[in-house]
């Protein structure tokens, strides 16, 4: 299923780069630092940095859940835990009531 999805993506992306090999000149504005490029080159590495950036902040944005759903998970097995001792304690009593006189 991930592929059906995928290989149109990448198909565009191939022909992109293909179709976008002139060379341009990129510079960091308050410095003389400049590189010259082809244009898919400069174009998907801006995107893929701000994949991960975006990547990034939901994965922050979501760790005060992760680290809720993580103790609720750590409660629930307590919880199984004891109710497994409990049971474990009725069955128990049960047996020494059927076996006493």
């Amino acid at each position: 299923m991930r592929w059906l999805l995928l290989a149109p993506l990448l198909v565009l992306v191939i022909l992109f780069a293909l179709s976008n090999r002139q060379p341009v000149t990129i510079g960091l504005w308050p410095s003389d630092l400049t590189w010259q490029t082809s244009l898919a080159v400069a174009v998907l590495a801006v995107s893929a940095l701000g994949f991960l950036l975006g990547a990034a902040m939901v994965w922050v944005s979501s760790m005060p859940h992760r680290r809720r759903a993580r103790r609720a998970a750590d409660e629930m097995r307590d919880l199984e835990q004891e109710l497994e001792r409990l049971r474990a304690r009725e069955r128990a009593a049960e047996a020494a009531r059927l076996t006493a006189p």
